[in-house]
């Protein structure tokens, strides 16, 4: 029953955030997009059972994660991979600085 509660009263107080979607068009309404995203590498897995290696399976995953976020962000694929061959790869413009703290 506490989970119901919990549930109930997180819906309560933050329902403009729940249906930002109604007044915001940028944002969906679903999660569509990052199921997209994921298919791919399921779809890859299926057919060649497995990545080869570690590395192989980490660059998979970053080039894909690069070409849908430039997708996102209106950038065609092709102009996107154009761009990381000639070493000048696509970020997004409001990309906050990295801090490393130890």
């Amino acid at each position: 029953m506490r989970d119901e509660n919990n549930l109930a009263q997180r819906l309560a107080t933050r329902e403009a955030d729940y249906l930002r979607f109604l007044t915001d068009t940028a944002v969906p309404a679903d999660n569509n997009g990052s199921e997209r995203d994921v298919r791919m590498v399921k779809l890859r897995q299926k057919i060649s059972a497995c990545p080869r290696s570690l590395a192989g399976a980490r660059h998979f995953a970053a080039l894909r994660s690069y070409l849908s976020t430039a997708r996102k962000n209106g950038l065609g694929m092709l102009d996107a991979l154009a761009r990381l061959t000639a070493g000048r790869p696509w970020l997004p413009e409001n990309t906050p600085a990295l801090t490393i703290t130890a």
